[in-house]
């Protein structure tokens, strides 16, 4: 197995860690610093595969469904402290599912679709919108920035999440 792929691994290990952190009365700032490790992982993973050519169908399968899991159990615990919207948290639910689904056919079709660039954008908004959520939780006064991160990552969801059934939908016709 090769780095990139063991850092995507190690994302997807941290999650109990910043969710149990989460509900630690007084370990918010424990919380922020494990997620901003792991949204550091996703970098690194990310530039050591296009770095060294090390770019493998598992990773882009597994890179893009660490972050989702990464981004939801967080988003989902700060829901569950009331710090985070269900509404808002059910729009990012569907479309991860949705997109997923999509790749699932996709690989049944002998196909591995990679996340593109717009899906890329949407996780930076949504990494940055738990960043300061999280960062708002340990008592700094950020004003309105945090709900400006959520309107945005929530528009670039929505938009990256029907681009990406756009590109991809000759997957759901079934044709190679």
């Amino acid at each position: 197995m090769n780095w990139p792929n063991r850092l995507s691994i190690l994302r997807v290990l941290m999650i109990p860690f910043i969710v149990l952190t989460l509900y630690l009365p007084g370990a918010g700032a424990a919380a922020l610093a494990l997620f901003v490790l792991a949204c550091v992982t996703d970098w690194l993973d990310g530039w050591m595969a296009r770095r060294y050519h090390i770019v493998t169908n598992f990773g882009k399968f597994l890179d893009p469904v660490a972050d989702k899991l990464l981004v939801l159990s967080t988003v989902i615990a700060l829901c569950g402290r009331g710090d985070f919207p269900a509404w808002a948290c059910v729009i990012f639910l569907m479309r991860e599912l949705a997109v997923d689904g999509l790749r699932l056919v996709a690989v049944e079709q002998g196909r591995v679709i990679a996340a593109g660039k717009l899906g890329k954008i949407k996780t930076t908004l949504q990494m940055l919108m738990v960043i300061s959520l999280l960062l708002a939780g340990c008592g700094l006064e950020l004003g309105v920035v945090p709900w400006v991160l959520t309107a945005l990552a929530l528009l670039m969801t929505v938009y990256s999440g029907v681009d990406y059934f756009a590109r991809n939908r000759a997957v759901l016709g079934g044709a190679k």
